[in-house]
């Protein structure tokens, strides 16, 4: 009988030891983002769970909003949309689009 290179009929060598997957599998771990969102004089709290690292950015998206129209303070300083969150955080934002 002949078999082709790779068949895996007729082999009879072991399985070996199972994969071991690195510690990147693991599920990264998750801090609460709070969005305050100031328009037209009210304001709307909406919190979100994301994994450690997560850009500001994405954070926003994930609640609905346009990173590209808002400008997000914390406390009274702006806030680059791509720095990542490292811990549990409070944000304003501000709607930078007018109306039309």
């Amino acid at each position: 009988m002949r078999m082709h290179r790779g068949s895996s009929k007729g082999s009879a060598e072991s399985p070996g030891e199972p994969e071991i997957l690195p510690l990147s599998a693991s599920p990264a771990p998750t801090v609460s983002v709070v969005f305050e969102l100031v328009r037209a004089g009210r304001t709307e709290s909406r919190t979100v769970e994301v994994p450690l690292g997560t850009p500001v950015r994405r954070a926003l998206r994930s609640i609905g909003q346009a990173p590209e129209g808002s400008a997000v303070l914390e406390g009274e300083e702006p806030v680059p949309l791509d720095r990542p969150i490292r811990s549990a955080s409070r944000f304003t934002v501000l709607s930078t689009f007018s109306g039309g």
